[in-house]
C-alpha cells in the first residue's frame, strides 16, 4: 500500500507541493485534479523517484524514500503511463510490451485482454492513438508493478475515444488489482472513474474524498468553483436550512458557516419553466449541449444562476422565466467572502 506523509517538493526556492498526506488501498484508483501548475505531475514524479523530495516520506510495500535516503526509480516497482505513449517506434507491439521481460505469460495475457493480440507484430507507427495507449498500458501492467502512475493518459485522444478508453483502463487496473494515481484535467473523467478524488490548489490538497462528496459537499469555495459550474445565492442559515429568495433550501454548513451565507447551487439543482405571470427571472444566455441546454438566468432580486435542463425546453434570450430549487439533498453553505 502506498503511504505519503508530509510530502514537500521544491523547485529551486519555490515550494510546489506542500505537506501532502495520502494513502492508497490495494486496488484503489485516486484521481488528481487541479489548475495547471498546482503540482499534480510533480507528485507523480516524486513518487516515481524522478525528482528529489524536500521533506516527508514516501513508502510502498518494502521500500521507503526520504530526503536523506532516496530509492532509485528502477527499484520502486512503479509503472508509469504517459500522455505521449512513450513507445519504441522501432519495436513491434509485442516487443514494446515485453521490453526487459523474459517471461511472456504476462505479455500474452495483457495483449489479449486489451484487444491487441492481432497487432502484436506491427509497429506503433501504424496504430491509432487509442491502440498506442493500450500498448503503453499493457507494457506497464505486464511488468506487474506495485503501483501505476498515469499522467493525463487520454489528453491526446478525441472525445469519443476518451469515453470508452477511460473505462478500459479502469477495468484493466481493477483486473490487475493494482493501485493507481491518475492525473487529469478532464473533470468528467475525474468524477466518474476514480474511487477517490483529490483536488490540488497551489501545491495544497484542498480535499480528498469520494467524487460525490467532493462535488456535493466541497470542503472549500475553491473546490466548489473548480468542480463543475457553480452559482451562489445569499440567504440566512438556520437549523439545517437556508432561507433564500427561491425559498427554504436544505443545507450543510462548510467550516462553521452561520448567519448570512452563500448557498452553492449546481445547474442540476434548479429547474426553469415558462413564466407564470411575471416570473422571477430573465433568461440571459443559452448554450446547446446536445441532450441538454445550459441556461444563464438573472433573478429579479438575486444573482445570476446557471440551469441545465432537457434539450426539449427551449427559451429565448430576454424571455421571462420561472426558476425554482428542485434538489432534495442538503447543499453546501459558505460564509460570505
Amino acid at each position: 500500500m502506498l503511504n505519503i506523509e508530509n510530502l514537500c517538493v521544491d523547485y529551486g526556492p519555490t515550494r510546489v507541493v506542500k505537506n501532502l498526506d495520502l494513502s492508497l488501498g490495494e486496488d484503489e484508483i485516486l484521481m488528481l485534479v487541479g489548475p495547471t501548475g498546482c503540482g499534480k505531475t510533480t507528485i507523480l514524479q516524486a513518487v516515481a523517484g524522478l525528482i528529489p523530495i524536500a521533506e516527508g516520506r514516501i513508502s510502498l510495500n518494502n521500500w521507503q524514500a526520504t530526503p536523506e535516503k532516496s530509492m532509485a526509480p528502477e527499484k520502486r516497482n512503479v509503472g508509469m503511463v504517459f500522455q505521449d505513449f512513450a513507445l519504441f517506434p522501432h519495436l513491434t507491439v509485442e516487443q514494446n510490451v515485453a521490453f526487459r521481460l523474459d517471461d511472456m505469460t504476462q505479455v500474452d495475457h495483457w495483449l489479449k485482454l486489451l484487444g491487441l493480440d492481432n497487432f502484436r507484430h506491427v509497429k506503433p507507427g501504424t496504430l491509432s492513438g487509442g491502440q498506442k495507449q493500450r500498448v503503453a498500458l499493457a507494457r506497464t501492467l505486464a511488468h506487474q508493478p506495485s503501483l501505476v502512475l498515469l499522467d493525463e493518459p487520454l489528453s491526446n485522444l478525441d472525445a469519443a475515444l476518451k469515453d470508452s478508453l477511460r473505462w478500459e483502463i479502469r477495468n484493466a487496473l481493477k483486473t490487475a488489482g493494482v493501485p493507481a494515481i491518475w492525473v487529469t484535467h478532464d473533470q468528467e473523467e475525474a468524477l466518474s472513474v476514480g474511487d477517490r478524488l483529490g483536488i490540488l490548489n497551489e501545491g495544497v490538497l484542498e480535499q480528498l474524498a469520494s467524487p460525490e462528496t467532493c462535488f456535493c459537499e466541497p470542503a472549500s469555495r475553491f473546490v466548489a468553483n473548480f468542480l463543475g459550474e457553480a452559482s451562489f445565492i445569499r440567504g440566512q442559515f438556520n437549523a439545517g436550512h437556508v432561507s433564500t429568495s427561491l425559498g427554504d433550501v436544505p443545507a450543510t454548513a462548510v467550516d462553521g458557516a452561520s448567519g448570512e451565507v452563500e448557498l452553492l447551487l449546481r445547474p442540476d439543482d434548479l429547474s426553469i419553466n415558462a413564466a407564470v405571470g411575471p416570473g422571477n427571472a430573465e433568461l440571459v444566455w443559452g448554450r446547446y449541449e446536445g441532450a441538454y441546454w445550459l441556461y444563464g438566468v438573472r433573478l429579479d432580486d438575486g444573482p445570476d444562476l446557471q440551469i441545465r435542463c432537457s434539450h426539449e425546453k427551449r427559451f429565448e434570450v430576454g424571455e421571462r422565466v420561472g426558476v425554482e430549487v428542485i434538489t432534495t439533498h442538503a447543499l453546501a453553505a459558505f460564509s460570505l467572502p
